[in-house]
């Protein structure tokens, strides 16, 4: 992505999460902690190496090829105006087997700005996923007690242990995002696939209901992984489905802390 690109996408995200953050999140927000959704936006041609979980299916079975799904990253951009209006500071910690990216915490609208700029540009140079990594980072780092929103899909485990330590010490959401298709692999017959951590391909027959089974049972085993380490460490899950309305899982979060 060009940085003109860039510079139109945080601009257009900008102006829509403010006015969120003003009309629907600012009373919830400060309501529930008193002191960026995945939305797709168009389509392109699938090629190998593209994550399948993303693939159109609709527009696939008008086409007779494979599309996938572009998105936008725009929760972090919601939360992180709703916080600037309730005058408190937000930083941001990127990862994947590491901390790739971290801001320290201010709360004026250049910096929440530039937090944007930084997620839409942000490119690791691993591929690979490791939780504790960016906890150990963040307890080492913070002083005071936060809020602290994690951003993922959890499709991983070996976190429990960092994350009850985590939350010892700050209010803990985990924000989890993912599509039907981790859920259930469509039967699409035969498609090239890539493993995203590990790198390695393969043709992966999608007809066939053991492989589908397994892909299934895969998801099952990190959902319930995920639901269980929150609950030993006493802090929330948001499960947030591509596609659907995030705005209405947020406003239910902020009410339901509030009661």
């Amino acid at each position: 992505m060009s940085v003109e690109e860039i510079l139109r996408q945080v601009r257009r995200i900008e102006i829509k999460s403010k006015w969120l953050a003003n009309h629907v999140f600012a009373g919830g927000y400060r309501s529930a902690f008193k002191g960026t959704g995945l939305r797709f936006k168009e389509v392109r041609e699938y090629v190998p190496g593209d994550d399948v979980r993303f693939i159109d299916w609709n527009v696939t079975a008008r086409m007779g090829h494979y599309f996938t799904k572009l998105f936008e990253e725009e929760i972090c951009a919601d939360l992180s105006y709703s916080s600037i209006l309730n005058n408190d500071r937000i930083g941001l910690i990127l990862f994947s087997d590491k901390t790739d990216k971290y801001l320290p915490p201010g709360k004026n609208p250049d910096h929440t700005e530039y937090i944007i700029k930084t997620i839409f540009s942000a490119n690791s140079s691993s591929s690979k996923t490791d939780l504790v990594k960016p906890i150990d980072f963040l307890n080492n780092i913070t002083r005071h007690k936060s809020i602290v929103f994690i951003l993922s899909d959890f499709a991983f485990d070996g976190y429990e242990n960092a994350l009850s330590v985590l939350s010892r010490k700050h209010d803990v959401i985990g924000l989890r995002v993912y599509d039907k298709v981790d859920q259930e692999l469509p039967d699409a017959g035969w498609l090239h696939v890539k493993d995203i951590e590990t790198g390695s391909t393969m043709l992966l027959n999608t007809r066939d209901k053991s492989i589908r089974r397994q892909y299934t049972e895969q998801f099952q085993k990190f959902s319930a992984y995920a639901a269980a380490a929150f609950k030993k460490a006493g802090a929330e899950l948001l499960l947030l489905e591509t596609g659907k309305n995030y705005i209405t899982e947020l406003q239910k979060l902020f009410l339901q802390r509030v009661r």
